[in-house]
């Protein structure tokens, strides 16, 4: 009988392939203060045919054999493949729902528009993804008698909710260092209720990343942001899911927010792996959208990626992506470059008039997906994507996240936007010929009748 491959997977420096570590290894870069990244033993891979893989991951999918169920776990072998399955940490993340836009992209003039929810997930984001890999790897290296204290991360609010989530479960303590004032109470309360140890610093983002990369170095304490490669690892799920939702089809487009960029470079890996593998026969193009306040890939971009250089990133509503100095940005150009990608901004007030128009169309989503939106429109208007192709949008989180924002606009009170779309509460006295005469008022006034 002949013996299966034996897939084997480590980290290596993106700038020299011959600096190797095995992923049980307490390291983040390489020797040179380069990112390291997963590379995957692809002979072994190519040893299974293509659509065998295809039916391994069909056969896999919404089942409850312990971890494939998972929409990470279940490609095990593409992921994380000689971690023991008793160490992997899942709340059978992943499979979230594409959703077909159909009224809001007939709206926009656009034919085949789908989100990705990747909100619908545990934490509410699609940090969830890469965290379960990232916690699993954490588990086994203790359990082989490794000394790990806890494990830390700087957010702006969705990656301190997985940790901490993922943390609680696997009964690993955690750390997680938010800028004070500047994430919605909605994501402040879940790494709180999972019992983090959680600093609110007098900083950005990128002050607690300078915070977390010190504990980090200094006091043994395991980083757990994207700087992290076995994150991607979990993260680029989404794409090779994305395919596979669409009976292994490629689509024309794939829309993105992009802040700290671990999310661009992700996509393409799971992309590129189907590439390799020959699930696939083309790449998707990929677009990135930042906010205009929090925009360093895109003044890099509009400079042909000549030059990047770190900008000191203003409040933005969609403060998960307000980030100015991102660590994952030779990633996220590598990615860019190779899938014909562009990136695109979008100002404060068109992140927040586009998450209305869409949340009016079924919708319910975080405003960092209204950049992306933003900027689907903005790149359709101009003619870069074509009104005739399959575009699909993540959407990184869970609008349940961002209920504030959503009250605040539809309650007039978000400076400088208009409120195109808000939609406040009629309040009238409970008598009947009232409600009933304004109600078929706004009747006629909205639906013609």
């Amino acid at each position: 009988m002949e013996a299966k491959p034996r897939f084997r997977a480590w980290f290596e420096s993106l700038r020299d392939p011959g600096e190797r570590y095995p992923l049980d290894e307490v390291v983040y870069t390489d020797r040179s203060g380069g990112l390291l990244q997963v590379v995957h033993d692809l002979d072994a891979l190519r040893q299974i045919p293509p659509e065998e893989w295809k039916r391994i991951f069909e056969d896999r999918a919404h089942k409850n054999e312990w971890p494939y169920g998972s929409g990470v776990w279940g490609k095990k072998e593409w992921v994380l493949p000689e971690i023991d399955n008793e160490n992997i940490v899942s709340m059978y993340e992943g499979h979230t729902n594409l959703f077909w836009a159909e009224r809001y992209g007939r709206e926009l003039g656009l034919e085949d528009l789908w989100i990705k929810l990747c909100g619908n997930s545990h934490t509410g984001s699609f940090k969830d993804l890469g965290m379960t890999v990232l916690v699993s790897m954490v588990k086994q290296m203790i359990r082989q008698g490794r000394e790990i204290p806890a494990v830390a991360c700087a957010s702006t609010g969705d990656t301190s909710a997985a940790l901490a989530a993922y943390g609680a479960a696997a009964g690993i303590p955690t750390i997680v260092f938010l800028p004070r004032g500047k994430i919605s109470i909605s994501q402040l309360i879940q790494p709180v209720a999972n019992g983090a140890i959680v600093f609110a610093l007098d900083t950005d983002f990128d002050g607690c990343m300078e915070i977390v990369k010190q504990v980090a170095r200094r006091d043994g304490i395991y980083l757990a942001n994207s700087m992290n490669s076995l994150r991607i690892e979990g993260q680029k799920t989404v794409g090779i899911e994305i395919v596979q939702q669409f009976d292994w089809e490629v689509p024309d487009w794939i829309l993105i927010p992009g802040g700290n960029l671990g999310n661009v470079s992700a996509l393409a890996k799971g992309l590129d792996l189907m590439l390799d593998l020959g699930l696939i026969s083309r790449r998707p193009r990929i677009a990135c959208c930042q906010a205009e306040a929090a925009n360093p890939l895109y003044l890099s971009y509009l400079r042909g990626f000549e030059v990047f250089e770190p900008i000191a990133a203003r409040p933005t509503l969609a403060s998960a992506i307000q980030i100015g100095n991102p660590v994952s940005y030779e990633k996220a150009i590598d990615a860019l470059r190779h899938y014909d990608g562009v990136v695109e901004q979008a100002s404060e007030a068109e992140l927040a008039e586009a998450t209305a128009r869409a949340d009016r169309t079924g919708l319910f989503t975080c405003p960092h997906t209204g950049v992306a939106l933003a900027s689907l429109e903005k790149l359709l208007a101009r003619g870069v994507i074509r009104r005739d192709e399959r575009v699909v949008v993540i959407s990184t989180a869970h609008g349940l996240k961002f209920t504030e924002f959503k009250v605040r606009y539809h309650e007039m009170q978000l400076e400088g936007i208009p409120s195109d779309h808000a939609n406040p509460p009629i309040e009238l006295p409970a008598r009947y010929e009232v409600v009933r005469d304004e109600m078929l008022r706004q009747i006629e006034q909205r639906f013609g009748g």
